[in-house]
Order: structure tokens, then C-alpha cells, then sequence
């Protein structure tokens, strides 16, 4: 973090001198301390961010890939006149652990057409599907394997 914030410095600064540069790493270090005395930051929590890169972008792929087939079904059913959409309220539990977790889930699933995330209360969520098919299987989904994971390797990285 403290090198992003350099960068920033330098860049909203159009230009590269001594004095730009060092007069930027101690602003930095400032604002650096700061996050870690005042907002619970810590270099422990970057390492951990880095970590879980690869675990963000293959859930981001995912994420794109049930927005592309959500959109298929969608599709199917405003095109085809013999399809009769059948909406429903689903209710489902997850045991995550963290409320990121939880936000998480309930955006993804937001993201993907045809269903919206109601309200989340604890560990219960309440979905609206424009059809009843499209909510199969939403507590065992991609979605909660991944974010499950995700958990797991922080609770690895922090022993």
C-alpha cells in the first residue's frame, strides 16, 4: 500500500524531482502509519491480499461466466412464447464465517440477471428469481465454494 500511495503521489504530480520524491515517501509513510495505527491495517493483511489474487480473479471469471449463461436463460425465457416464467422468493443458509462473505454472495448473485438478492439477515438470504428454475442449488453454488475457499486460506494464512 505504502508503494501505491507513492505512485499516486507521483503521478498527481506530473513530474519526477528529489525534492517531489522525498517530500512523497514522507507523506507516504504518514499516511501508511496512519491506516496501520487508525484504521486496522497491517502489512500481514497486504500479504494476505496478495495471496488471495489468484482466488479473486478465478472468482471473478466465474462471476462472468454464470452472468453469461443467467443471461442465456433470461433470454430463453422473453423470447420463447411457451415459456411461462414462474417467479419465487427462495430462502437459503450459508455458515460463512465473515460478512464480506456474505456481501460477496449477495452481489453476485444480485450481478446475475433473473435473480436479486431481497435481504440478508445473519446467515439466511432471500432471493427473488424471475423463474424458480434459475434459483436451483443457490446454497451450494459456485459462488459459496469459492467464497468458502477464500475463507479457508485466510484462516490458513493466519493460523
Amino acid at each position: 500500500m505504502f508503494i501505491l500511495i507513492f505512485a499516486v503521489w507521483l503521478i498527481l504530480n506530473g513530474k519526477v524531482t528529489m525534492e517531489i520524491c522525498l517530500f512523497g515517501l514522507g507523506i507516504s509513510a504518514a499516511l501508511f502509519f496512519f491506516m496501520c495505527r487508525f484504521m486496522d491495517y497491517s502489512v500481514k493483511k497486504e500479504l494476505l491480499l496478495f495471496r488471495m489474487i489468484p482466488l479473486f480473479i478465478r472468482y471473478f471469471w466465474v462471476l462472468v461466466q454464470e452472468i453469461v449463461k443467467a443471461n442465456v436463460e433470461v433470454l430463453k425465457i422473453i423470447v420463447s412464447p411457451v415459456m411461462e416464467p414462474e417467479p419465487a422468493l427462495v430462502y437459503f443458509d450459508t455458515d460463512f464465517r465473515r460478512d464480506l462473505s456474505r456481501a460477496m454472495l449477495a452481489d453476485s448473485i444480485t450481478l446475475t440477471p433473473g435473480t436479486i438478492t431481497v435481504s440478508v439477515e445473519g446467515d439466511r438470504f432471500c432471493v427473488h428469481c424471475l423463474d424458480r428454475k434459475l434459483a436451483e442449488g443457490l446454497n451450494q453454488s459456485v459462488f459459496v465454494k469459492l467464497l468458502k475457499e477464500m475463507e479457508a486460506e485466510e484462516e490458513r494464512f493466519y493460523g
